[in-house]
């Protein structure tokens, strides 16, 4: 066969390799009241998080929330914050499951790179982009780390790539990884790691709570998935253990404003079970694939509290499965699923 050869003034292009992209919510470059407003207003002024009119939300985005919410949110952050990298544990753990899936892939020709990136925060969503285009990736794998899908998670992460590719003259191939609420691989890693962190504490919770992070009422009224693949996680995982529906339970977090949010809320949940005579309580995140700010703080330290405060006496957070080996059997099941075809 004839080598083609290419004028000497041709540039370099570099071709023929698989970009995988992890992307998670977000995170601060720092407590400090300026890292924390330049955060928190990239992430509130998204229109698939606050579905509000524009007119009515900035006003209180602007007028409030930014000169309020970042000095009480850095000292939450700073309750949790990873001194020796200076950094929040989700970008810790997120950088780790990216160099741990780059080291598991079975990818002799060094055909595919595994790179990591932010929603909100650095490193970005169009930096990671144009690195992996860099690096000659031609078709590109987005994987949203989030098992349940929803509006104000998935697809706002979908939306950022999207738009970024419709400023590309030579777009790579691209696909999107579907919510894996359902998946036997996520399911039995989620019981495994229950089974793990109960066997290892010195007393037996009399019920444990699943707690995901909420969502208004009006967005599943308007047809998001989220509360129904949140509870079949919660009923595949229940089942998977043998357990009944009064051991596992389901629980909505983090609500935010006025409106009416998932419910039971888990703090409330957490008060009456207490109030009602539970002494021992542990509670997981199933839908968080990292250990953030809404499980360090909100429930392995708010939710603690709560407990105790109101007569419970043994209280435990379940780690999130982050890059432990089922966490890192999850996604490396997931990527080589959707892989197939590439490679």
């Amino acid at each position: 066969m004839r080598q083609i050869r290419l004028p000497l003034d041709h540039p370099k292009v570099k071709a023929g390799k698989i970009g995988v992209l992890l992307v998670n919510l977000g995170t601060p470059d720092g407590t400090d009241f300026r890292s924390m407003r330049r955060y928190l207003r990239e992430f509130l002024s998204d229109k698939r998080v606050i579905e509000w009119p524009r007119a009515l939300w900035y006003p209180i985005l602007y007028g409030i929330v930014l000169n309020t919410r970042p000095t009480k949110s850095g000292k939450a952050y700073d309750e949790i914050w990873n001194r020796e990298l200076d950094e929040s544990p989700l970008r810790t753990i997120t950088r780790s499951q990216a160099d741990k899936l780059a080291a598991d892939m079975n990818d002799p020709d060094g055909r595919i790179v595994v790179d990591w990136a932010m929603r909100y925060g650095n490193p970005s969503i169009a930096s990671r982009l144009e690195h992996l285009r860099e690096q000659g990736c031609e078709r590109l794998l987005v994987f949203p780390l989030y098992p349940q899908y929803s509006a104000s998670t998935t697809a706002t992460v979908n939306d950022v790539v999207f738009n970024e590719l419709t400023k590309l003259r030579w777009q790579p191939a691209l696909r999107t990884v579907p919510p894996y609420h359902d998946d036997p691989a996520y399911i039995d890693a989620l019981a495994v790691s229950i089974e793990q962190s109960l066997a290892s504490l010195d007393f037996e919770p009399e019920l444990v709570l699943a707690s995901f992070h909420g969502i208004p009422q009006s967005y599943f009224k308007k047809g998001d998935p989220y509360h129904c693949h949140c509870h079949k996680t919660t009923r595949l995982v229940r089942e998977r253990l043998g357990w009944s529906e009064d051991k596992l339970k389901i629980t909505f977090q983090s609500r935010f404003g006025p409106e009416e949010w998932l419910q039971p809320y888990t703090d409330k949940t957490v008060e009456s079970l207490a109030k009602s005579g539970v002494k021992k309580l542990a509670i997981i995140n199933p839908g968080f694939v990292a250990d953030c700010l809404e499980t360090l703080e909100e429930i392995a330290g708010e939710a603690g509290e709560i407990f105790e405060e109101h007569g419970g006496e043994h209280f435990a957070h379940i780690p999130c499965l982050n890059d432990s080996v089922e966490g890192m059997s999850v996604l490396k099941t997931i990527v080589d699923r959707e892989l197939s075809g590439w490679v």
